[in-house]
């Protein structure tokens, strides 16, 4: 009985598909339509109001925010830290999209969803970043 009970958990778990969490994949991903941010938590604070109607578009490097007539463009980037996959984003200095700069750990990615998440070293907070495509 334990043994029938080991092969079938076993051939449950190696039966599930997981979706490609590489930054490489995310990176393609995002190069694959338009895409909005439906989850910002900075240090788990709901400010997701600051990119409410923004569209982002992700090209060869570069990601154009847009809503309205107001564009806002910044860099992209994969890469790793501590080994964990990441994508880079860099707005510089323009408020609030400055709040996106960092390199964001990579914690789901499907099609149409990516979700990312940053850990500050100073004070341990946790920002969460979703982007959902439209």
């Amino acid at each position: 009985m334990l043994t029938l009970l080991f092969v079938i958990v076993t051939s449950s778990i190696t039966s599930c598909k997981k979706e490609d969490t590489s930054s490489e994949a995310v990176v393609n991903s995002l190069q694959d339509g338009t895409w909005r941010i439906t989850e910002y938590k900075d240090d788990m604070v709901d400010e997701l109001y600051h990119f409410t109607g923004y569209s982002f578009v992700f090209s060869n490097g570069t990601v154009t925010a847009t809503k309205n007539s107001l564009s806002v463009t910044g860099t992209y980037s994969e890469g790793t830290d501590d080994t964990y996959p990441v994508l880079i984003l860099d707005f510089g200095t323009t408020s609030p999209f400055d709040e996106l700069n960092d390199d964001w750990h990579i914690l789901e990615q499907t099609s149409t969803k990516i979700r990312l998440e940053d850990v500050s070293g100073g004070n341990g907070g946790t920002d969460i970043l979703t982007f959902e495509k439209n």
